[in-house]
């Protein structure tokens, strides 16, 4: 045997034989594929429960793998998209994005394949989370289904999440529900956790978002998260529109004890000071406390200590 080489185990070899049977059951599929669909997209139908919003002869939602269309979508190039989308065209696509990270699957019976890990998208999702606000009115104008999750989050979600408004805004005016729950218990309102978020929020409310909307696991409200992501003007905003100030959460804290209890880099203490004191205005208790019987300031307490050691350790290296 020659220096480098090894010899493959009955598994490994097995493994190797099953990547191989896939290949080439998936390059059947494709040649069939292409050779039974009149478009040049590699589309494959997919029937959905629901009819597309704004539209009742819209076409079902089918999945696309052609580069041109999902360059154009990627690129915000409006022009390419008025030509690949003319009126009645199917809009409602599901994006198969080619590449990605590699990882290992299970292919049953204890073997294990690498394949490229791939998150399932629409065009809807890629144009509102990068601001493409025509391009995304040109899809909802050709009836796009607002509320279509193949990767568990509805493009409302993704717009918020990126901090695109005007996109947000966009969505919310052709029906997309701004109280949509995630795969993963989320609420639109939950996911904006940015500064630059504010006035994906205020659309939300305008649009009748739940102020006092609970995340699946955590129990989060709204006003938790803007707490705990340090955000004041959003927190202002959520108590203008009547949000509980002590509510608890799943793990027994108040929005007070989420700001409190998080670790903040210099930079962000004064946006957390600022949540700290909206929050005292409006009436937080002090004396709450969480699963660890710590009350607000017990966490900020610790927190500062935390600190003074953490300097009083750095100037004795100095030393």
């Amino acid at each position: 045997m020659s220096q480098g080489s090894f010899v493959f185990t009955p598994m490994a070899l097995r493994s190797l034989q099953q990547d191989e049977d896939m290949l080439r059951r998936y390059e059947c599929r494709r040649r069939l594929a292409s050779r039974h669909l009149p478009s040049s997209y590699m589309l494959r139908k997919e029937a959905r429960d629901r009819t597309p919003l704004g539209s009742s002869r819209a076409l079902p939602a089918a999945v696309c793998q052609d580069v041109v269309v999902q360059n154009a979508l990627y690129t915000g190039n409006l022009e390419a998209l008025q030509e690949l989308f003319p009126r009645g065209s199917r809009v409602s696509l599901i994006i198969e994005p080619q590449g990605g990270d590699m990882r290992w699957v299970a292919t049953g019976e204890g073997l294990w394949s690498l394949s490229y890990e791939q998150e399932l998208t629409t065009p809807l999702h890629i144009t509102a989370s990068r601001g493409f606000t025509e391009c995304l009115r040109l899809l909802l104008q050709r009836g796009a289904d607002v509320e279509l999750a193949p990767g568990g989050v509805a493009a409302l979600h993704e717009s918020c999440e990126n901090c695109q408004p005007e996109c947000t805004k966009l969505l919310l005016s052709h029906g997309a529900n701004a109280n949509a729950v995630s795969e993963d218990g989320y609420m639109p309102l939950h996911y904006c956790a940015h500064p630059e978020s504010l006035e994906c929020a205020k659309y939300l409310l305008q649009y009748g978002a739940a102020i006092s909307g609970l995340s699946a696991d955590e129990g989060d409200t709204p006003l938790h998260a803007a707490a705990r992501n340090g955000l004041p003007d959003h927190t202002e905003l959520y108590l203008r529109y009547g949000a509980s100030v002590n509510k608890l959460n799943a793990e027994g804290l108040t929005p007070l004890n989420a700001a409190c209890s998080q670790h903040q880099e210099v930079g962000d203490l004064q946006r957390y000071f600022k949540v700290c004191q909206t929050l005292l205005m409006a009436g937080a208790d002090v004396h709450v406390t969480d699963q660890d019987k710590a009350q607000p300031f017990t966490h900020v307490l610790q927190e500062c200590q935390s600190r003074h050691s953490g300097s009083a350790a750095g100037q004795r290296r100095l030393r």
